[in-house]
């Protein structure tokens, strides 16, 4: 009976003398996943909108966010679709945003929607935002996404893409960012100037998806690094 009891006394004291020793690398482990998820930043990715001229102002089209003007055209079936695809393919390789299931975003857009856009943009957006508990919100609208008529060393018509991205602040509704692109692909012989664009883009006709890509790169380069 001695011995059982001294052998039970020395597991438990084993076992205390392991858990003292684990606890510091277990504090420490809680300690960095609270500071991950604190760097982290919900994110949610309203659809994105093709915006087409209204009547009697041109090809001119304004930004529901900040009033800007750009010039409109041609917009591809499907093309916000596209934009957006490869707006969150660049948000998905950044280990500091995490983005809303879109099964949560859905229903939460559909509740606050409304049939007046103006309305919508003033206060449905931080109505979706609040209620999903995001702390920012992106919209995104495509000005033109004409395709190329051609081919890839021989085109009659180049590719024409221009969007514009917001990244609102839900505490505020405050816009934190706009990426901007507006481009038409010229050959190197229009515009020397934009040689490094030419060669970036394969120095052949790009098509509009392939210049969106391009565009995408380069509003990225000025999107917030929330990094601690």
């Amino acid at each position: 009976m001695v011995a059982i009891l001294r052998k039970y006394f020395c597991f438990i004291v084993r076992f205390v003398f392991v858990a003292l020793l684990a606890f510091p690398v277990m504090s420490q482990a809680l300690d960095k996943k609270a500071q991950s998820d604190e760097s982290e930043n919900l994110i949610a990715v309203i659809a994105f909108q093709p915006l087409r001229p209204e009547g009697g102002t041109g090809n001119t089209v304004l930004c529901p966010i900040c009033g800007k003007a750009s010039a409109g055209g041609i917009i591809q079936e499907g093309a916000e679709k596209i934009v957006e695809e490869i707006f969150v393919e660049q948000l998905k390789a950044r280990d500091d945003i995490v983005l809303v299931p879109a099964e949560k975003l859905q229903k939460a857009t559909q509740k606050y929607s409304t049939d007046s856009m103006k309305d919508f943009q003033a206060t449905g957006l931080l109505k979706i935002g609040r209620e999903l508990k995001a702390d920012f919100l992106v919209v995104g609208y495509v000005y033109r996404f004409a395709e190329r008529v051609g081919y890839r060393y021989s085109s009659e018509h180049p590719a024409s893409v221009v969007f514009e991205i917001h990244l609102i602040r839900t505490a505020d509704g405050k816009s934190v960012w706009r990426g901007y692109f507006d481009k038409t692909q010229r050959s190197l012989m229009e515009n020397v100037l934009d040689i490094s664009s030419f060669f970036k883009g394969g120095a052949k006709w790009m098509t509009a998806r392939e210049l969106t890509e391009l565009g995408m790169e380069n509003v990225f380069q000025t999107f917030p690094d929330f990094q601690p």
